[in-house]
């Protein structure tokens, strides 16, 4: 069983997966997630890149209307659900360490993502939890 903590970090992974497609942040979050992924293994690696890319079509073919937030929500989770296996099938120490890999790809997905304005000030709202891994600060903003 994950604590919280991992479970909060693969559930960012897998949002920043969503963000940075289409986007600047692209190459390094599809490699630095590939790599996470693929442990070292040349032949796994690759098809998480292909993995990825699948998803970056997804997200394109969805466009922007209504039904694209969920596939968005629906790409997000399986994400996080292939990072959350990934970290039960790690020992203790290599944990920590996919961990802070993993933190470090949110961190700069978060930092290229694109500035979004809005027309409300009321139309954003943002979270902070400080408790992933113990350490770092974790940002959810949703925009609405």
């Amino acid at each position: 069983m994950l604590v919280e903590g991992l479970i909060a970090l693969a559930a960012a992974g897998g949002g920043a997966i969503v963000q940075a497609a289409g986007t600047d942040a692209w190459a390094g979050i599809r490699s630095g997630i590939a790599r996470i992924l693929g442990r070292g293994e040349s032949g796994r690696e690759q098809a998480e890149l292909e993995r990825l890319d699948q998803t970056r079509a997804e997200l394109e073919s969805a466009g922007d209307g209504a039904g694209s937030e969920r596939v968005q929500t629906v790409l997000a989770t399986r994400w996080q659900t292939r990072l959350e296996m990934l970290f039960e099938q790690l020992p203790e120490e290599e944990r920590q360490q996919v961990g802070a890999e993993l933190q470090a790809l949110v961190q700069q997905a978060q930092a290229q993502a694109p500035v979004q304005s809005t027309h409300n000030d009321f139309s954003n709202a943002t979270f902070t939890d400080s408790q992933v891994l113990g350490s770092g600060t974790q940002n959810n903003t949703i925009n609405r």
